[in-house]
């Protein structure tokens, strides 16, 4: 069964290349069976595989597979091959599940909208993509999927391409993307050059022995590899482009932040912990950067008025606490959060998408209201994604890896009380903003009536992954708890076993109060504030400096004004004054001459017929005699 792993990303592949070629001429419903249908045959065999996996481990706990021989220059013989093991695993059914839902929640929701084939075809390639990123055995072939779901999160964001700004969000998410890209690039091959090799696992014992820790040049390749982590998951700096990819559809919202793209960065550095750990430097910097960012991304979530904006900051915010756990060596507990967030996260952006569809594409939270009521399965299934977002405890997904993974930061040697209140603080805004929303959407006064409820497909999808947003969590409880270590001991086989030695049973406990009483502290700020007292927000944000924060945070901290001013503006000033260039004029220079020639041959064409007949006679002539003479 193992052996099928081949089919996990031909399939949807496959469906890409029927969709595309059949284009419009193929009828909705079958459109709907080629993309979905093909994404739900890769979820199955994935499940397939992954039974056969667990129940009978191949030699090693990893199963190597080559299709083909890609190239052959010299001894560089790079392969189509695939590598499998826990963390693979792992990332391949979050994929290729949460990936089936969305499409089938897509079937209804997209129904309507005009190039229907068209979305389930790019649908279908980013889900490829994504496949083939996390599956590749070399960094040369996963170099090509990530360049895939970069490609294919401008072809979706900007899918409706008719208004200019969904353009210009495309446009600017594939610009800042390949900013990290060309770093990544880079790092790619200066790896090739020092050690000869893009084959991963022969890669990391080799740098190990080539390197000692703290090496310039495995700094230096952390680091390249790094920013391309940081474009791709949009951390600081390279994050603005992330709210603005709201401007596509809402199914293609849930893919990028919950089963693909962003999460190809926490990905790269857990499969590349090897190279990373001969780097602490680079190590302490993912730390910092993935804590700054979850402080910045909460404080914006919470001003933010378009709904599907609030969840864009939201899943940068909860990306950075996955780029915490990977800069305190916490691998496992990084791809728990990264598992239990991607249910949840899905759940959160289609149930919003209930919402904005019932309210004929309405996005603003303020004009919305009292819908528990009128759209009470996008309420109840809403309120149990923002509950395991907020980590309510002993009862969500979110609470489990949210409490693992802050343990972990304040017991690593790498971690430290600094970093831990930077979690705890961005625990406490998750549950402040998310619950915003919540009380802002379904509580209070009904502003706008419903108008549309969801259909079968979407409220099986919804239904499902508010089920995997509850027991996602229970592969992982802690001692204080019971004990339970499943997802652990998993990851073990792939991941380095832990370091970071366990609290002791009472500072666990202690530990989980905190994260408890953050998460109920936050709900309850957020019920006071924007529930039972909304006047005091608003006489917070009527103060001169409440105002300009409130502005401040809205606008992202600023960053978009920050690099329009220092790069954007000065590329295109230079751009201008130097249009002329002498590289302008050569190329121009073939342009002209046909503008010239054009010009001599135009003159010919007088309307006369005797000079056409006269030159038809001379040329005859001239023919002639250089056949003749010649």
């Amino acid at each position: 069964m193992v052996a099928l792993l081949w089919l996990i990303p031909a399939l949807p592949l496959v469906g890409f290349l029927g969709l595309i070629l059949a284009g419009s001429r193929l009828p909705r419903q079958a459109a709907a069976c080629v993309g979905v249908g093909s994404v739900g045959a890769s979820a199955l065999v994935a499940v397939l595989v992954a039974l056969r996996f667990i129940s009978a481990p191949p030699p090693g706990h990893a199963y190597a597979q080559t299709l083909w021989q890609w190239m052959a220059v010299g001894s560089f013989t790079p392969r189509i091959g695939f590598y499998l093991d826990a963390l693979s695993l792992v990332m391949l059914l979050v994929v290729t599940v949460v990936g089936f839902l969305i499409h089938l929640y897509a079937a209804e929701f997209m129904f309507e909208e005009e190039g229907y084939s068209r979305f389930f075809a790019y649908m279908n390639l980013f889900v490829a993509s994504m496949l083939l990123l996390v599956l590749a055995d070399n960094l040369l072939l996963l170099y090509v999927g990530w360049e895939g779901v970069g490609l294919c999160s401008y072809l979706l964001i900007g899918f409706w391409y008719h208004d200019p700004a969904n353009g210009r969000a495309a446009r600017k998410a594939f610009i800042i993307t390949r900013i990290g890209d060309t770093a990544l690039a880079i790092g790619l091959l200066l790896l090739f050059t020092h050690l000869g090799t893009f084959d991963i696992q022969a890669l990391m014992p080799l740098a190990s022995q080539t390197w000692p820790v703290g090496s310039a040049l495995a700094v230096a390749a952390a680091a390249l590899l790094l920013g391309g982590a940081l474009g791709k998951s949009a951390q600081l700096p390279l994050q603005t482009w992330l709210p603005d990819a709201m401007a596509g559809p809402t199914p293609v919202s849930a893919l990028i932040h919950a089963a693909t793209m962003v999460t190809a960065g926490v990905y790269l550095i857990a499969r590349l912990h090897g190279l990373f750990a001969l780097a602490p430097q680079v190590l302490s910097a993912v730390a910092v950067i993935g804590a700054l960012t979850l402080l910045l991304a909460g404080c914006s979530a919470l001003t933010q008025r378009d709904i599907k904006r609030v969840l864009a900051y939201s899943t940068m915010s909860q990306i950075g606490f996955m780029f915490l756990a990977l800069g305190v060596g916490a691998w496992p507990a990084a791809i728990f959060h990264f598992m239990t967030h991607a249910f949840f996260k899905a759940l959160l952006f289609l149930a919003a998408g209930v919402v904005i569809l019932s309210l004929q594409d309405e996005h603003d939270i303020f004009r919305m209201g009292g819908l528990r009521r009128q759209l009470p399965l996008a309420f109840w299934t809403f309120l149990i994604g923002a509950a395991s977002l907020a980590g309510l405890p002993l009862v969500t997904a979110g609470f489990f890896s949210k409490e693992w993974l802050l343990e972990q930061t304040w017991a690593g040697a790498e971690g430290g009380r600094w970093l831990w209140a930077a979690g705890v603080v961005g625990a406490l805004l998750t549950s402040v903003y998310i619950f915003r929303v919540v009380f802002r959407v379904f509580f209070g006064p009904a502003t706008t009536p419903a108008r549309r409820r969801a259909g079968l497909p979407m409220r099986l999808a919804l239904l499902v992954l508010a089920v995997l947003a509850v027991g996602g969590g229970y592969l992982e409880i802690p001692r204080t708890l019971g004990g339970l270590t499943l997802f652990s001991d998993f990851m073990r086989t792939a991941l380095p076993a832990e370091h970071i030695p366990y609290a002791d049973v009472r500072t666990e406990l202690v530990l989980q109060i905190c994260v408890t009483a953050v998460s109920l502290l936050g709900i309850a700020l957020a019920y006071l504030l924007f529930l039972r007292r909304p006047g005091l927000v608003a006489a917070l944000t009527g103060t001169a400096v409440g105002a300009a924060v409130y502005r401040w945070w809205s606008a992202g901290w600023g960053f978009d004004r920050l690099y329009d001013r220092f790069a954007v503006e000065p590329f295109v000033w230079l751009a201008q004054i130097n249009r002329d260039d002498l590289l302008d004029v050569i190329a121009s220079g073939p342009t002209r001459l046909g503008r010239l020639a054009y010009g001599l041959l135009s003159q010919t064409q007088s309307g006369k017929v005797r000079w056409y007949a006269a030159s038809l006679v001379f040329g005859s002539i001239v023919f002639i005699a250089v056949a003749v003479f010649l």
